[in-house]
């Protein structure tokens, strides 16, 4: 026991050398890393919206306006268009105003409220990009099986099959499990893109749930 006590007073004497940080200092440090976490999640979304309204404005041209015509769905995939740059670009004014909010919050217990709200709004961000691909994509397949070039010869294969429900599951079911798998592609996207600065989010959360205690 000599021993112990011996070792406990070393430690106690060389612990009184070790920098000891405030809570202030502490809460400095959180709130700096995670302004910088929420202004990349600004940027990237940012680079997100130019990249596909770049990528869309060079594959829109004549020719694909004319399909979407014939296919009678103009009206739908413009309309989804519209919607889906507003909501993009509310998005990015939502990731902002929270960046802005962190830089401004002076009390751990705010931050950490402003955190919540910033998973939340990356959460319902993701979402509405796989639910907005999922109604183009089921737009497109809605206008091509039914006045595609190919819809004809569709009809003709289901009659020809003798039992003309059974290919129609089938048909919809092997397009069940191709959007699936795009859409497990998209979600891995996504998790890759934001997850590492989500995670950052979320032990930042967690040090200051540590410093409230």
């Amino acid at each position: 026991m000599d021993e112990l006590e011996l070792l406990k007073k070393d430690w106690q004497r060389k612990e009184e050398h070790h920098p000891k940080l405030s809570y202030n200092e502490i809460y400095g440090m959180i709130k700096k890393k995670s302004s910088s976490t929420v202004k990349w999640i600004f940027y990237i979304s940012i680079i997100e919206f130019v990249f596909w309204a770049v990528l869309n404005l060079i594959s829109y041209n004549k020719e694909s306006l004319e399909l979407e015509k014939t296919w009678h769905i103009y009206e739908i995939t413009t309309t989804l268009t519209i919607i889906n740059y507003l909501v993009l670009i509310y998005f990015i004014y939502k990731f902002y105003t929270n960046y802005k909010l962190i830089s401004l919050t002076e009390s751990s217990k705010k931050l950490m409220k402003t955190i919540l709200n910033v998973k939340k709004t990356v959460t319902q961000y993701v979402w509405f990009n796989i639910g907005i691909f999922v109604a183009y994509l089921v737009v497109s397949l809605y206008g091509n099986l039914n006045y595609g070039v190919s819809s004809e010869k569709i009809a003709e294969a289901a009659s020809r099959a003798g039992n003309e429900t059974l290919f129609w599951v089938m048909l919809i079911g092997i397009v069940i499990v191709a959007i699936t798998i795009a859409l497990i592609f998209i979600w891995l996207f996504y998790r890759l893109l934001y997850g590492i600065l989500l995670k950052r989010l979320r032990k930042n959360y967690n040090e200051l749930k540590k410093l409230e205690v």
